[in-house]
């Protein structure tokens, strides 16, 4: 509780908090970065006025691709991160698909010297699994600031790649934390190559079709299961699979990602093209609603971003010369709040898909929730607030989102990270300060 005549560094006053109870009217006194007390009626060395703004545990975006090392022409650690923090976000966990592969101890930690006072949130870095590498896992999982493991079953951009049932199965049996994986199967989707069009991106999901998916989760569930190693599945894009993993939760946790849960192909593609191109695809407008269906049936977990950039001057090579991608870190909380503004969610359920969720699913230490002890993460929304995504709000090095020009209900007007003020009202602070996340011991 607050104690009255108690100074705080910091009191986040007259908000409405969403706490583990529910919402609560109440100030947030905040000490060395950490939650302190809940409650009225203390000073502090600061106080930000939160009269009709709503508090909401920092916002955690567990699949981003900032592509620092070797691609930074499209993002790279300060830009995507400082689009993170404008979004609302107060944490993210960047995957390994980079230039050269974060595949190894070296690697990891030459992007957390790279992130050093320059990522403007918290952060951590997945290793991304190889043949090569798939002994070393158990120790190269449990590195600081390593957010586990990555599996890409299917080719996305760069060339990660573990596609052979016993090559995946060495994977599993080296460590014991939640491996998070990209489930399209590579021999089907090579086996159908001649499914693509060119000049015609909406040929995209009939190439890296349903089953394409739906094979590679059944075949990673059974590993999985056999090996005895809980693990995550990433983007999901068929409700058929929702509808597999709701099955196999005892093993199983899963993602799904606001641009598939915003986007229709019968829409996105003609008025897109390549910019709605990503993997795995944007589908109907069936698959969408089917997501929504699963996604409050409580199966998804977590919502993630899945913020892959590419150059406009990419983009817009002919299909199927076009690369896979969108960005989406900054679009993320706003597209969600404004779901929840014409009432496809509640409150309640993004807060269990973008902090609980993650957390649960992670085991981060000390974040995900407004409570006494815990890391001082919040995001301030402003629920009511109307106003259009534009070109110049966004932070992101290629420059362009497929959501410019939405209007949108609900919009983040303040990121606090450890009881420090990054974003106010689209203002940066001074400096990037972000450090690496911590995960709980038990997990491992």
């Amino acid at each position: 509780m607050i104690v009255a005549g108690k100074t705080y560094d910091l009191l986040l006053k007259n908000g409405t908090a969403w706490t583990p109870g529910g919402p609560v009217q109440t100030d947030l006194g905040i000490t060395d970065g950490r939650f302190a007390g809940l409650g009225t009626g203390a000073d502090a060395g600061e106080t930000i006025d939160c009269t009709g703004l709503t508090i909401l545990p920092g916002v955690i975006d567990s699949q981003v691709h900032f592509r620092e090392p070797g691609l930074e022409e499209k993002e790279d650690l300060e830009s995507g991160s400082r689009a993170a923090v404008l979004g609302g976000v107060t944490a993210v966990f960047e995957m390994p698909n980079t230039k050269p592969n974060t595949d190894s101890a070296e690697a990891i930690a030459y992007k957390l010297s790279r992130a050093r006072d320059r990522m403007w949130c918290d952060h951590a870095f997945y290793v991304g699994a190889t043949a090569a590498n798939a002994e070393s896992l158990g120790e190269l999982e449990r590195l600081p600031g390593t957010a586990g493991v990555k599996i890409f079953m299917g080719a996305s951009t760069g060339d990660l790649l573990v596609s052979d049932d016993g090559a995946l199965a060495r994977v599993l049996a080296h460590g014991r934390r939640r491996v998070a994986i990209h489930a399209e199967d590579e021999p089907r989707m090579q086996a159908r190559m001649g499914e693509r069009i060119e000049g015609d991106p909406s040929s995209h999901p009939v190439w890296r079709d349903d089953e394409s998916a739906i094979l590679a989760t059944r075949r990673i569930l059974a590993l999985a299961r056999a090996a005895r190693r809980p693990i995550h599945v990433l983007h999901i894009t068929t409700p058929a699979e929702l509808d597999l993993l709701s099955q196999n939760k005892d093993i199983a946790t899963c993602e799904v990602t606001p641009q598939h849960l915003t986007l229709a192909g019968e829409e996105a593609y003609p008025r897109l093209g390549s910019y709605a191109q990503m993997n795995p695809p944007i589908r109907s407008g069936a698959h969408r609603d089917g997501l929504w269906h699963w996604l409050n049936q409580g199966v998804a977990d977590v919502l993630g971003s899945d913020h892959a950039p590419h150059t406009i001057a990419e983009k817009a090579k002919p299909y199927p010369a076009s690369p896979s991608g969108m960005p989406g870190v900054q679009t993320l909380l706003p597209l969600m709040l404004n779901h929840v503004a014409e009432g496809r969610l509640s409150l309640q359920r993004l807060i269990e898909l973008t902090s609980s969720g993650p957390q649960r699913v992670f085991g981060l230490t000390a974040k995900g929730r407004i409570a006494v002890g815990y890391d001082a993460d919040v995001t301030i929304v402003d629920l009511k607030a109307q106003w259009t995504i534009e070109d110049s709000w966004l932070a992101s090095r290629c420059g362009w989102s497929p959501f410019t020009g939405m209007k949108i209900t609900g919009k983040p007007v303040a990121t606090i990270i450890r009881g420090r003020q990054v974003m106010r009202e689209g203002q940066l602070a001074d400096e990037a300060k972000g450090r690496p996340i911590r995960f709980d011991s038990a997990d491992w």
